[in-house]
């Protein structure tokens, strides 16, 4: 008796073909979940100014951010679906689900449609009607993007900056907290600046025309243009989370061992902040990498940097709250 072959064997070197299952868990990439950490950005910084006791504001805050992690992988979903034939063509964005043929396109708007349910489920859990709005802007924003504002340069990249910020605004909506302006100025502008170096280095790793082929916008910006926009939008991140550090100082100033006097130990969390921009601009512009996003994974310098920034943050924020301010 022979022996038996895998189904639809691949010889192109290409990874085995996944199961349904395995295959729609791909679809909703839950890898981009982390994205979703930013609906806990104000929620964090700002706890302090809600009205609700330490728990319930955690659990509000995570329930906000599961929505809105539902919410982007639904929106990931219609996304693919409509860049299919685009995907194909793509070195590694063929390799997913629906471009592959491992899940049709019926199965896929089911799966998305289904997400959606679930962000219904969670929204009516944290009972903010103002969370709920959010999350239908957030998910009307990415399905604009994907018909229309993709093609369109330069709104691509706002368009997709605004995601990120409305979901700074969700989990403030969700804590009923007023938001920083210099943290959505923070939001926005980093956002940009990782959109702008994910071009950039596609630019780098496909060349000009692999990159148009993937990404029809790519054939407005030029490696220079593209250089100068994320030089702009990193100054622009560094400069606005500094106003920030400088508008908190009055509540994350801070009395050491008895001297009298304060510093802002937010102002240490510049150093790390300041460092992984660079380093990424510097490994995206020599082609190590084809998305900032990615050093977060595999970089370690950049790693160690976010977990100081992550380490400092925590500890005025602790500080404040076992010992209060100044």
């Amino acid at each position: 008796m022979a022996d038996s072959q895998p189904n639809n064997p691949d010889l192109s070197g290409d990874p085995p073909r996944r199961g349904l299952a395995a295959a729609l868990v791909k679809l909703a990439r839950p890898q981009q979940w982390a994205k979703s950490a930013f609906v806990l950005v104000g929620p964090v910084y700002g706890f302090h100014d809600a009205h609700l006791s330490p728990g319930e504001a955690a659990w509000k805050g995570l329930l906000a951010a599961a929505a809105f992690a539902l919410a982007s992988s639904a929106s990931y979903i219609v996304n693919d679906v409509a860049d299919a034939d685009v995907d194909r063509k793509h070195p590694r964005k063929r390799l997913r689900p629906i471009a592959r043929g491992e899940v049709s396109t019926r199965a896929a708007m089911g799966f998305a449609a289904a997400l959606l349910v679930g962000v219904a489920v969670l929204l009516l859990m944290v009972k903010s009607i103002g969370l709920a709005g959010l999350v239908v802007m957030y998910v009307l924003n990415v399905w604009l993007y994907s018909m229309r504002l993709k093609h369109i340069v330069v709104a691509d990249v706002i368009s997709l900056s605004l995601g990120f910020v409305l979901r700074v605004l969700g989990g403030c909506a969700a804590l009923e907290i007023t938001p920083s302006t210099w943290l959505l100025n923070v939001t926005l502008f980093l956002a940009m600046f990782l959109a702008f170096g994910k071009r950039l280095g596609e630019r780098r790793t496909l060349g000009a025309g692999g990159a148009a082929a993937a990404r029809g916008v790519q054939a407005a910006y030029s490696d220079a243009l593209l250089r100068m926009f994320v030089i702009a939008t990193a100054v622009a991140t560094l400069i606005t989370y500094a106003g920030y550090v400088q508008a908190r100082e009055p509540v994350a100033s801070h009395v050491f061992w008895g001297v009298r006097g304060a510093f802002n130990v937010l102002w240490f969390t510049l150093l790390p902040a300041t460092y992984a921009m660079l380093r990424s601009i510097v490994l995206v512009e020599h082609g190590r990498y084809d998305d900032p996003t990615e050093l977060a994974m595999k970089d370690w310098p950049t790693q160690l940097a976010a977990l100081a920034f992550v380490g400092l943050t925590g500890v005025s924020l602790a500080w404040r709250f076992l010992f209060g301010t100044p």
